[in-house]
């Protein structure tokens, strides 16, 4: 799994010295399927709140990987189903593409990956929309998905202490929920949003609060897009199916939290 996830070649190109290939991707399948990909996730992150390694000043942002034009199907051959993204599709293409995180940008036909991540980059929720969705769009679904449930009693933990986001982020209903939930944003206003605040005078309001020094600290999601696409798979979306590519970001996600914990963070090796 690691290895294809690794070079993104075809489940059917896997060396002989893994095994059959179909009991690889049945596994890999399976794992996604009943939750055991999320579950590992979820343990390290656990595992490094309760020991209080997991920074909750969260940084938002998203990135678009092309859908190669030879996706690998499913492994097993069938008759069409709904949702399948191929010239069979027994409904709207449309609708077919979203259902399986897929819209038509400049670039062709593209996912976004969403994600939140901790102060040291690591990944704490992660979302898949249509290449052509708006950031702001899916901030409400990146910051529900942040869920890190107490190693002893007690709620998850599910909110963050501050949020750090770009000016796609910059807008009223974001900013507004941030502050009911207890949660600083640190989101720089847009250019025009400012000249129209600015126009209205007395009654624009105030300017948000934001903190120059404190946003520097928001390229570490940078960097942990970065890390991901070292990882072909993710780089490039080699799969059909929405679920499958997500369950490679996931596991890519889990190596690097796992790097993190053995202090093999600073290396290069994918």
């Amino acid at each position: 799994m690691l290895w294809r996830l690794r070079t993104g070649a075809p489940w059917r190109d896997l060396p002989d010295r893994f095994g059959p290939w179909q009991t690889a991707y049945e596994r890999f399948a399976r794992w996604e399927a009943d939750g055991t990909w999320a579950r590992l996730l979820e343990h390290v992150q656990v595992r490094d709140d309760a020991v209080g390694r997991a920074e909750w000043t969260v940084s938002v942002d998203s990135t678009s990987s092309r859908l190669h034009h030879q996706p690998s199907p499913p492994a097993r051959s069938r008759r069409p189903q709904k949702g399948d993204v191929n010239g069979d599709e027994l409904e709207d293409p449309g609708r077919s593409q979203a259902r399986q995180a897929l819209g038509r940008s400049r670039g062709g036909l593209t996912t976004k990956v969403h994600l939140a991540v901790d102060g040291r980059g690591l990944p704490l929720s992660i979302v898949l929309t249509p290449g052509n969705v708006n950031d702001a769009t899916a901030f409400g679904q990146v910051l529900d998905g942040i869920r890190t449930p107490r190693l002893g009693t007690g709620r998850p933990r599910t909110t963050p202490d501050r949020v750090l986001g770009d000016k796609a982020y910059s807008s009223r209903a974001i900013r507004h929920p941030l502050r009911r939930r207890g949660i600083a944003p640190t989101i720089p206003e847009r250019r025009d949003q400012a000249a129209n605040r600015h126009r209205r005078g007395a009654l624009g309001g105030r300017p948000p609060a934001f903190d120059k020094v404190t946003y520097r600290d928001r390229n570490v999601v940078e960097r942990c897009f970065a890390r991901l696409k070292q990882f072909r798979a993710i780089a490039t979306r080699f799969d059909k199916l929405g679920d499958r590519y997500r369950a490679g970001v996931v596991l890519a996600s889990l190596i690097l939290w796992l790097r993190e914990s053995t202090g093999d963070h600073l290396s290069d090796r994918p």
